[in-house]
């Protein structure tokens, strides 16, 4: 990805680098002067099983997987252990290349093993795609992605399909009941000065990203990298859009996911899940 590149680049220039949604785990492996904003994928794979399982009950579960993509792979093995971990059973685990555009004989077999869901940690495009296949042929079971499907654009793709369709995310929306002041503050901000725009959680996420090194800085009292790295390895509990943020040991944000769902043809934030890994 992206951030593992830009990681190597600042790892040997050694200025500290605040990633805002890189949620494979490697861009932070081994790294003194990298970090992240969000959870890795370890974690949110753990918290969509932890929801299958403790609050929807669901205990027999399909997978497809594009095998192509490290992260859909990555994702679904994460969500795979953590589901059998917690007494659910795997029955199936089907195969795709990015840019595929037929789902069908991957979906029929997966119909006639009867899963309580099927778990697509796929893009959004490709995500609308295989809902919509996946009515047509009649499969009535619940649908869950990974937070590479927290778009808009499912619904225009996807159209009545992706009704009820629940993915993981990170923990802010726009449409949460529940908000704390800082992410109250954030939106109503935002909605002024854009109100023709809706802010989405990368903004709430970039918003955080810059927040923390703005802190590390306040902290360090002064602005060289060696000082803002220390600093930022110190971080507790420092209040952020998407929750509070605590920087662990392998430089990672910990946080709750975040459960949306899609409903009335819009995005509903349900809730959060502490993951049980």
């Amino acid at each position: 990805s992206l951030a593992m590149a830009g990681g190597e680049v600042a790892e040997a220039s050694k200025i500290p680098m605040m990633g805002t949604s890189c949620t494979n785990p490697l861009v932070t492996q081994g790294k003194k002067y990298v970090f992240r904003a969000c959870f890795i994928d370890p974690y949110q794979g753990a918290g969509a099983a932890t929801y299958t399982v403790k609050t929807l009950g669901m205990k027999k579960a399909a997978l497809l997987i594009d095998v192509a993509n490290d992260y859909c792979v990555g994702l679904g093995n994460f969500f795979k252990q953590s589901f059998k971990k917690l007494g659910g059973e795997v029955v199936a685990e089907m195969k795709y290349n990015s840019g595929d555009q037929d789902f069908t004989a991957q979906l029929t077999e997966i119909i006639s093993k009867e899963p309580d869901i099927l778990y697509i940690p796929a893009d959004f495009a490709e995500g609308a795609i295989i809902m919509k296949q996946a009515r047509e042929l009649g499969a009535e079971f619940q649908i869950m992605g990974g937070d590479a499907m927290d778009n808009p654009e499912i619904v225009k793709i996807g159209g009545d399909a992706v009704e009820g369709f629940i993915h993981t995310t990170f923990p802010y929306d726009p449409s949460m009941t529940e908000m704390s002041d800082i992410a109250r503050t954030f939106t109503e901000n935002w909605t002024k000065a854009h109100p023709d725009k809706e802010p989405n959680v990368n903004a709430a996420l970039g918003y955080d990203s810059y927040m923390l090194i703005a802190n590390a800085i306040t902290t360090a009292g002064k602005a060289e990298p060696e000082a803002i790295r220390e600093a930022l390895e110190k971080t507790r509990d420092f209040p952020g859009v998407t929750g509070n943020k605590t920087i662990n040991e392998t430089h990672d944000a910990e946080s709750p996911v975040g459960i949306v769902q899609i409903k009335e043809g819009k995005k509903l934030f349900i809730g959060t899940v502490e993951p049980e890994m």
